[in-house]
């Protein structure tokens, strides 16, 4: 696996990291055993870069890790990032942020205790908590720093803004954001200051949820109990408008001899050397297809195919529900 920096002066990760929300979250029931040996065979592939949420599975994406990397010199091979400040109720409910610094040491101290670990690669809020100044919650993970707890500071969803008030508070290796053929709204303004600060992007939604694999082809192909049921391009006309551009990137990847799935993740490495995608892979065989990806080099010639096959201005549909777009800062 070739490795990347976050930025220009941050630590090397694998090109490609492991998203692990969907074996705890949000994609319908996973199977433990399964999601386990998907980590143990990344981190045997050269994958160092493993992305969670204290508030995946409320605890649980956290706790499955921990049991993936069972104290073993695993640990030590990988960069744990982890995002935190969600709030959620006993039965899942979402219920609001909290970016206050008491709350911040509070939430890495059960992080810690939950992985098994002394340290955090990297933490970052996962969205910004509007009742508390960007300043003060970034300035507390800069004291976690300070006291050898985390070893670098992120953000995640934020824009051109959260970046450059996060940074001038304490260097920020990375965002993290979405990022795909269909969700290209980070090109505009965010990666320009992401290169003015030296920071990297790790890019989740690479296949926009599944619906870049081609297989997903009306909405009762989606389990109710998954979260997508609820998207908008996943609805109605919003999904039959959106098939016609993964058709045409189906082609493409069919002229390619790869999977659709390969050409998309492909896509993304090819954004910058600074841009690290996230795979949700929850089975072997979801890992090794995505892992391909890395050995899938892209021409000028069909980048400007693919960008002209799946125009972002004709996808239908935000990438969340109305209240989903609203947390998202500028």
């Amino acid at each position: 696996m070739m490795q990347r920096r976050l930025g220009r002066e941050g630590p090397k990760v694998s090109a490609l990291g492991l998203g692990l929300m969907g074996m705890s979250d949000f994609y319908g029931p996973a199977d433990e055993r399964e999601s386990i040996r998907v980590i143990h065979a990344a981190i045997e592939r050269g994958v160092t870069l493993l992305d969670t949420g204290d508030f995946y599975g409320s605890g649980h994406n956290e706790l499955l890790l921990a049991r993936a990397l069972d104290g073993s010199s695993r640990r030590d091979k990988v960069f744990i990032q982890v995002k935190f400040g969600v709030l959620r109720a006993p039965d899942g409910a979402f219920i609001g942020f909290d970016g206050r610094p008491q709350a911040i040491k509070n939430a890495l101290a059960q992080t810690l205790r939950r992985l098994r670990t002394d340290r955090v690669d990297l933490y970052m809020p996962a969205r910004r908590d509007p009742q508390v100044p960007f300043a003060e919650t970034i300035g507390a993970i800069a004291t976690c720093v300070e006291a050898g707890w985390v070893r670098h500071v992120g953000v995640s969803e934020v824009g051109e803004k959260g970046v450059e008030e996060a940074h001038a508070v304490h260097p920020i290796a990375a965002l993290q954001r979405e990022y795909s053929l269909v969700s290209r709204d980070v090109e505009s303004d965010i990666l320009p200051a992401l290169e003015r600060v030296g920071a990297g992007l790790t890019a989740y939604g690479v296949l926009s949820r599944g619906l870049l694999t081609g297989r997903i082809r009306k909405p009762e192909d989606i389990d109710p109990r998954d979260y997508r049921a609820h998207l908008p391009r996943f609805s109605g006309d919003n999904l039959r408008r959106n098939l016609i551009l993964v058709d045409r990137l189906v082609a493409l990847a069919q002229e390619r001899s790869v999977t659709a799935s390969q050409l998309a993740i492909a896509w993304v490495l090819s954004r910058g050397k600074s841009v690290i995608p996230l795979i949700g892979a929850r089975t072997l065989s979801q890992l090794e297809e995505s892992l391909a990806a890395v050995d899938v080099a892209l021409t000028e010639a069909e980048l400007t195919s693919l960008g002209a096959a799946v125009p972002a201005a004709d996808v239908a549909g935000d990438r969340y529900d109305e209240l989903g777009m609203r947390l998202i800062s500028p």
